[in-house]
């Protein structure tokens, strides 16, 4: 059962403005998505700097396809929440852009 989704946004120095173009803009157009903490450096799992936008499965539809148009060229990762933290950032990831390898031991088996 998916509870939520989690997209991961990567940046770097360069093209942070990119980013934070991409972040008002799913602020404007998804105000219910929570938007996580910037992360300049690599954190956890993800291999650059990032942010996390975490919202509800009755978003997806829509917000899916705006990132689609609207990622103004960033790398972005798409994963379900449903408690098996390995397998979703794996198996039942999507990507938006390059495919980043992910630093897979910090994640919990599953």
């Amino acid at each position: 059962m998916i509870e939520g989704w989690h997209v991961h946004v990567y940046y770097d120095a360069a093209t942070k403005p990119l980013a934070e173009a991409v972040r008002a803009g799913l602020a404007a157009a998804f105000p219910q998505a929570l938007l996580g903490r910037w992360h300049d450096a690599p954190i956890g799992p993800h291999p650059r700097g990032s942010y996390q936008v975490a919202f509800t499965p009755d978003l997806f539809a829509a917000l899916l396809p705006w990132l689609m148009l609207n990622r103004q060229g960033l790398t972005v990762l798409i994963h379900p929440e449903t408690g098996r933290e390995m397998a979703d950032h794996t198996a039942h990831a999507a990507w938006l852009g390059e495919m980043l390898p992910l630093k897979l031991e910090t994640l919990r088996p599953g």
